[in-house]
């Protein structure tokens, strides 16, 4: 049920959703730039798509494969801000609300979302490797709780 002056639920997770793949682009851009600068060795999108579809990924081109990491990270954006979007309202309005979720959605892929694809724990993270993963899923939830003006979600 939508409450008064706000989007039905449906709405919301459509919104937080477009919000989502704009947040993944977000992340995307800021390990573009911890990549280039030699702080990050190889993000998350790329490895879990190696180790879980490794045929699939070595099928493409090496020189598509970038897209590829791109086009499955926004999915993953996308339904990541659906999720948000399907909170209660009086949730996803707090200030700390996108912060939060963006580390909550980093936490649950650490101890939920890798153990299940099989992915190796990476003890050898560097500590600017994880707090550069942190900003990143900050960023995002910064991203994916923001409602523009003259969109209440």
């Amino acid at each position: 049920m939508a409450e008064q002056g706000g989007p039905g639920a449906a709405e919301a997770a459509l919104r937080a959703a477009a919000r989502g793949v704009i947040g993944a682009m977000a992340m995307s851009g800021l390990r573009q730039a911890a990549t280039a600068l030699d702080l990050v060795h190889k993000t998350p999108p790329e490895s879990v798509l190696e180790r879980t579809t490794p045929r699939l990924f070595h099928r493409v081109p090496k020189e598509r494969r970038a897209a590829l990491v791109e086009l499955v990270h926004w999915l993953y954006g996308a339904g990541g801000g659906a999720l948000f979007g399907v909170l209660p309202r009086s949730v996803r309005r707090r200030p700390w609300a996108g912060p939060a979720y963006g580390v909550a959605v980093w936490g649950a892929f650490e101890a939920g979302i890798a153990p299940l694809l099989g992915l190796p724990r990476k003890p050898d993270n560097t500590p600017v490797e994880r707090l550069t993963f942190l900003a990143d899923h900050v960023l995002y939830g910064v991203v994916v709780a923001s409602s523009p003006w003259p969109h209440r979600d």
